[in-house]
């Protein structure tokens, strides 16, 4: 069966001499892998069109056991992505988070939604890095079934307090009265309205939102420090983004 689809190419392998691997990821039918034939070839029509990071249009057929690309056009390559190495290192932890959170042969729309929001965003500055990497990892965390529970108080109720607790392990949130012991890591206000409104905000505003260096710190460790205790996993571009950032 031959079909239609756009994806962004969130890996590519080689096989053999001319040939290349790549995994998408598509609206319809989540994260898929692709046989290119030709694709490292320097005159192929597919190669630039199938490499990491480009948005493409693809024509593929699917046979009992893979899928091979019989033809790609690129839609977006994401050039300024290759300006800094800031830039492309939190780039390819986005794709690694797209691979590890998406379905597979099911319906990832929101989830490509985010990733090339994300990658747009920082492409063309629109807001700041750790912004899209907090918005990025909590969205995807969500979407994938780990929201936090950040309605109010898991004990009483309360929707607010000037300070909140968050227990990393369990994902709940504790008003400054009924905070546990094993709820150490004190929210500002301000962090978790963020927070909230990452998980529960429409896709359409989910980037709308403004908050002063030092609270951006915050929030980007506390996303991703929640991530690494829910899947219990390291993330190899994490670990490099951590040390470029350093470095600089």
């Amino acid at each position: 069966m031959t079909f239609k689809t756009k994806g962004l190419i969130l890996k590519e392998q080689s096989v053999g001499e001319r040939d290349k691997l790549i995994t998408v990821l598509t609206e319809e039918r989540g994260t898929l892998r692709a046989f290119v034939r030709g694709g490292k070839a320097v005159k192929s029509k597919k190669g630039t069109a199938t490499g990491k990071f480009c948005y493409a249009a693809l024509t593929l057929t699917e046979t009992k056991d893979s899928f091979v690309v019989d033809e790609a056009a690129p839609i977006e390559l994401f050039f300024k992505l290759r300006e800094s190495i800031d830039k492309l290192a939190l780039a390819e932890y986005f794709l690694e988070l797209g691979f590890a959170f998406s379905p597979e042969a099911e319906n990832a729309k929101d989830n490509l939604k985010v990733i090339l929001n994300s990658l747009y965003f920082l492409c063309n500055d629109t807001y700041k890095p750790k912004q899209l990497k907090a918005i990025t990892e909590l969205r995807l965390l969500t979407l994938a079934g780990y929201a936090p529970n950040l309605v109010a108080c898991e004990h009483c109720g309360a929707f607010e307090t000037d300070t909140m607790y968050f227990d990393m392990q369990e994902g709940l949130l504790y008003c400054e009265n009924c905070a546990p012991a094993t709820a150490p890591f004190c929210l500002p206000l301000g962090i978790v309205n963020a927070m909230r409104h990452i998980v529960f905000s429409e896709n359409k505003g989910l980037y709308a939102f403004q908050m002063d260096e030092g609270l951006l710190d915050e929030l980007s460790y506390i996303t991703e420090t929640y991530l690494l205790r829910k899947t219990e996993r390291k993330f190899k571009t994490l670990d490099f983004y951590n040390s470029v950032q350093a470095i600089g």
